[in-house]
């Protein structure tokens, strides 16, 4: 993978993903030209997913600090407080480009990476989530994605031993070329025991610890950063090789080394690997660091310097220890039987300087490769949005039964039960809700205590397509609706934004407006953003995955005892509807699945509305009064319905209450609202209307059906049937 001596540096560059400006800059920077080495590290640090040069101007709008912030953006994952002396730590990132041209080992090395970004910081993982997008179920590609995907997800967390408890699939045409897999992974530390990235001062050992380094991965920083094409099948090195086993020793000896008090700084070997790491951790610490490529633990023969600096081999870690302590280091790298070796030492040159063979092969300023790489204020055009559709021009079905049939069965609502089946869900045994159990969030046991954390992923591609301001609000809504939905106060968010191009102003206008609605949203509902991932350039041959800025959340229960599932209903409880129905049917489940129709506007977020109705909720569950809850989102109240019948075994019935057309009331996917099934509905009413919020009484559970009174009466095990039906059916 090294240049080849015969091009030139300028046709290199372009090669690595710089453009001819930026390779000028670099000149410029330099005073001088780079060599071959030198031009690969600037390739990965100036990369898009190194350096967030279009997307970091947007990004600063984000709020992301707040009382429980311990840290936000800038580290290798978020931290906030959760009291008691404990730390929450989490990030979420993607591995869209690996996972296309190798799903298997793509997705694996994306939850590999992750769990690493967390345990980098003290932590130990306690919970891993996933967000997937494929290409239509129709596509050639799509099955055999989604089975390397899933086995790869299942394969490595499975191996690791950290439970995966919630995390969502969708399937869309606007995914065929370019799939998304992000992942994300909550770990919990002690609050006064965080580790950082920023070396402390010069004269301090550098330490390699982890599996040896390859030719695996070598560019995959750059490879993630562009758009792909018809030859993109013949990436397959930049994608690396995950070795879960070999996570698991590293995890216990990274805690292990923390522990001993020999740490100084430490940072794991993600994206761009020894570069990126020796880059950033000299960087932020204002220091200079010296490497010597020689001792780097090699595993193949005749390495070359470009090729251990730019590789991406899987479980590999650096540390820059105290003075004297590296005998501390070894013994507990051999007790864990990892390769390690003290590799270099920081300086106070503020330059990063390799030696191999015996020469100096790089030299460079630290300032140009971080805090100084390109930063773009890309041209954008504001994003042409839907007009708002009259439920009353839309048409009705003309069979209600076989509507909502239709919908429960369709790719994206559709029982994902062959997906998660293969994910072990309860190792460590603090899972207490997770994608069996019928919950909005996965809720992970702090273990010892009565505490435990809500977890989990959202996102509505069609909506921030039809209005990216408007659905970026929701986004950040939905994360903090199904945290309530089960009883957890919200605390932060983590975000991976997946894109096309951004040198395209209609896409970059996507980006900027679906950022800012997602930070008007963070600040109204007090969730401030403490971690994330861009993942730009997901398009092949010029054709954009729809915009898809995917929110992590996490949320905290005081007494795990108190919370709400969707799945224990009872015969002869109340449902109750809280929040305001209009009928909103534009970008609505209902219109394309049942229509099959792809317009309008989404449903409007009026966010101070969001957060009376959801400090009800949690009130309402933290008290007792509330134990079955379902927030409405796609699909509306008959999904939610028909989720909640189906998961607890127990037919209902609903009736139309309100003044709209009964498939708007059905199918609209209004945003603020929750159905719960309760014992005294009047009750919950009474303390709705003290709160000045609109709750109405809209059917009783009981009997083997789904029926809603005058319209429609569909047996319950025919509704499971078509639901549990289609993943094993397309899956063979």
């Amino acid at each position: 993978m090294s240049a080849s001596p015969a091009k030139s540096l300028a046709e290199s560059a372009a090669e690595y993903g710089l453009k001819p400006d930026e390779y000028e800059l670099i000149v410029k920077r330099l005073n001088r030209e780079p060599n071959h080495l030198e031009l690969g590290v600037f390739s990965v640090m100036w990369s898009e997913h190194c350096s967030y040069k279009s997307s970091r101007k947007h990004l600063a709008k984000f709020p992301t600090t707040g009382p429980r912030v311990i840290q936000g953006p800038g580290e290798n994952a978020g931290v906030i407080d959760i009291g008691d002396g404990q730390a929450c730590v989490f990030k979420m990132e993607s591995h869209n480009h690996p996972s296309y041209i190798e799903p298997y080992q793509g997705a694996a090395t994306g939850v590999g990476g992750i769990m690493r970004d967390v345990f980098t910081m003290g932590a130990r993982p306690i919970a891993l989530l996933n967000a997937l997008r494929f290409g239509d179920p129709g596509h050639p590609k799509t099955r055999r994605l989604v089975a390397g995907v899933v086995a790869g997800i299942g394969g490595y967390g499975n191996c690791v031993g950290v439970p995966t408890v919630a995390g969502e699939t969708n399937f869309h045409r606007g995914y065929d070329g370019n799939i998304l897999v992000n992942a994300m992974c909550v770990g919990l530390a002690d609050a006064d025991k965080i580790f950082y990235s920023a070396a402390p001062s010069a004269g301090l050992p550098v330490v390699y610890f982890g599996s040896k380094t390859g030719r695996d991965g070598i560019h995959g920083a750059t490879m993630a950063s562009a758009e792909f094409d018809e030859d993109s099948d013949e990436k397959r090195p930049t994608v690396q090789v995950g070795d879960p086993f070999a996570e698991k020793l590293l995890i216990e000896a990274t805690l292990e080394l923390m522990a001993s008090g020999a740490v100084a700084a430490i940072q794991d070997m993600g994206a761009a690997g020894l570069t990126s790491s020796s880059v950033e951790m000299a960087g932020k610490g204002g220091v200079g660091i010296e490497l010597d490529l020689d001792k780097v633990p090699q595993r193949e023969s005749d390495m070359s310097a470009y090729e251990m600096m730019l590789s991406e081999s899987q479980e590999r870690m650096l540390a820059i220890l105290k003075p004297g302590r590296e005998a501390d280091g070894q013994r507990i790298f051999a007790k864990w039987g990892l390769d390690a070796a003290t590799i270099g030492w920081t300086t106070d040159t503020g330059h990063i300087v390799l030696k191999h063979k015996g020469e100096v092969v790089c030299d460079l300023p630290l300032g140009p490769l971080s805090d100084d790489a390109p930063l773009y204020d890309r041209p954008w055009v504001a994003p042409t949005t839907q007009p708002r559709l009259d439920p009353t021009e839309v048409p009705a079905p003309s069979d209600y039964a076989a509507a909502v049939k239709t919908l429960m069965s369709a790719p994206d609502m559709a029982s994902k039960r062959w997906l998660w089946e293969q994910y072990d869900r309860h190792v460590m045994a603090d899972t207490l809700e997770d994608s069996a159990t019928g919950a909005d969030a996965g809720v992970v046991r702090i273990h010892g205590t009565a505490k435990a954390l809500a977890v989990t992923s959202d996102c509505t591609p069609r909506y921030v397509l039809a209005d990216p301001y408007e659905g970026g609000k929701q986004v950040v809504a939905e994360a903090w609706r199904n945290l309530t939905s089960v009883g957890a106060d919200p605390i932060a968010i983590t975000d991976n934004l997946n894109f096309g191009n951004p040198e395209r102003p209609e896409i970059m206008g996507q980006i900027v407006r679906a950022i800012e609605g997602m930070a008007e949203a963070c600040r109204t509902l007090d969730f401030p953003v403490v971690s994330g991932n861009v993942s730009l350039y997901n398009e092949t041959n010029g054709q954009a995955i729809p915009p898809t800025p995917t929110v992590g959340a996490v949320g905290l229960m005081a007494n795990s005892a108190r919370r709400a599932d969707f799945a224990s209903m009872k015969a002869g409880q109340a449902l109750v509807l809280l929040g305001d129905t209009r009928g909103e049917l534009g970008a609505s489940m209902y219109l394309r699945e049942v229509l099959g129709r792809e317009d309008g506007a989404p449903p409007p977020v009026d966010l101070l509305i969001e957060e009376r109705v959801g400090d009800l909720v949690r009130d309402l569950i933290q008290s007792g009064l509330v134990t079955v809850c379902h927030d409405l989102s796609d699909g509306g109240l008959i999904a939610a319905a028909a989720e909640m019948a189906m998961a607890s075994s127990v037919g209902l019935k609903l009736m139309i209450a309100a003044a709209i057309p009964a498939h708007a009331y059905l199918f609209g996917e209004d945003q603020a609202r929750y159905l719960m099934a309760v014992d005294n509905g009047y009750a919950v009413l009474s303390r709705a209307k003290a709160a000045g919020l609109s709750a109405t009484i809209v059917g009783q559970a009981g009997g083997e059906h789904l029926t809603v009174d005058g319209l429609f009466n569909l047996p319950l095990a025919e509704l499971s049937a078509a639901h549990e039906g289609w993943m094993p059916g397309y899956m063979g």
